[in-house]
């Protein structure tokens, strides 16, 4: 059966739920329909959908910005409506913005971990619209990285925008599920419509033929998104995670570390599914900007073998012992701080005192168990 997003459905008929009514659109520019059409410019243009404003998260409505750059409100250049801001001083839909609304539609393609933005957007709105008593409709789209869960319960001192779920890492949800899971998680009671994919069954993106769309600007790949549970911990750190090169994410680095070195040392360890070579970089922006780097690629050979967070923090653990003197772990007062993406400082204190990666994975195993439990009844697939 050929795969057909929330957005596919939602205009060959769902959009009757919401004919006659004001409505506004959660959107970037992920949000595309199987012909990569826009989903601004179609429910701008359909007849019987009254779209009357929209919501920019992250990286803006037309994703036109980086990471971590202010989203301002304006106007949508293509189709004139006003476009209110959620990755700015307000990250959550005022009741101001709402009065005027019958309900919210919701349509981003996440990239199905914890610390990614889009979640904590669709959280806020979730809970804004429980609030004001507004309709919420979400478009499903599949989890690109399947079912598989890895990693710990946050804390709830570590609940932060990179992290506001009580959920594992890797949580092998979508993110029309996850509304369900929360709504019900925080006795919301939001008025919750999710408009469900077809031909999806858990599957790895690339096993359904369809583009990739990048996510954010700096998951360019689908190979990105697969090492993106392994390595997004490095942004806490000020070890290069290659932003501002071809290899975000697969490339992690540093001007102080012998590329040769590093690799050696962990390619000796044989981690399971993965493999590392010796890679130079000079990144054009983020850290170390202009500077030749030095470190490793990392390849997932195998993703059904490969253990995301056993391996990354294998690869911090090494680090540390290579140059306890110049690795460095970022400000708690910034928002990728290492602890809040790890959503504890049990993990940073452990590679302090020179813990064994795979004790500290271990002790996550009741959390996932824990979780598998848990999500199971609102999975709709």
């Amino acid at each position: 059966m050929r795969y057909l997003s929330g957005l596919d459905r939602f205009m060959e008929g769902e959009y009757k739920t919401v004919k006659g009514k004001k409505v506004g659109l959660v959107t970037n520019h992920t949000g595309i329909d199987k012909d990569c059409r826009h989903n601004v410019d179609l429910l701008f243009s359909h007849p019987e959908v009254n779209l009357v404003c929209l919501f920019g998260p992250e990286h803006g409505v037309r994703g036109s910005l980086q990471d971590g750059e202010k989203v301002v409100g304006g106007v949508d250049k293509n189709t004139g409506l006003p476009v209110y801001s959620l990755y700015g001083e307000e990250k959550k839909p005022s009741g101001k913005l709402l009065r005027e609304l019958e309900g919210l539609i919701f349509d981003l393609q996440d990239v199905g971990v914890r610390f990614y933005t889009y979640l904590s957007t669709l959280l806020y709105v979730l809970e804004s619209c429980a609030e004001h008593k507004k309709t919420l409709i979400v478009l499903d789209r599949l989890n690109p990285l399947g079912r598989r869960v890895e990693g710990n319960i946050p804390e709830a001192e570590f609940r932060s925008f990179i992290g506001l779920y009580p959920i594992p890492q890797r949580h092998g949800m979508t993110l029309g599920e996850l509304a369900c899971w929360a709504n019900d998680r925080f006795h919301l009671g939001a008025d919750l419509q999710i408009i469900k994919v077809q031909g999806w069954h858990g599957e790895y993106f690339d096993q359904m033929r369809i583009p990739w769309i990048p996510p954010s600007p700096n998951i360019p790949h689908f190979a990105t998104a697969l090492v993106y549970p392994v390595t997004c911990m490095f942004e806490g750190t000020n070890v290069s995670e290659g932003r501002g090169t071809a290899n975000p994410f697969e490339y992690i680095g540093a001007p102080w570390i012998d590329a040769d070195r590093l690799v050696k040392r962990l390619n000796s360890i044989c981690l399971p599914g993965v493999k590392f070579r010796p890679t130079y970089f000079t990144p054009t922006f983020s850290k170390y900007k202009e500077q030749e780097c030095q470190g490793v690629q990392v390849m997932i050979e195998d993703r059904e073998q490969v253990q995301s967070l056993l391996t990354g923090l294998t690869i911090l653990q090494v680090i540390k012992a290579l140059y306890p003197h110049d690795l460095k772990w970022l400000p708690s007062s910034i928002e990728a701080a290492f602890d809040f993406n790890m959503g504890t400082d049990k993990v940073r204190l452990g590679i302090e005192q020179g813990r064994e990666p795979a004790d500290i994975v271990h002790e996550w195993r009741a959390d996932e168990k824990s979780f598998i439990s848990e999500r199971e009844k609102y999975l709709l697939y």
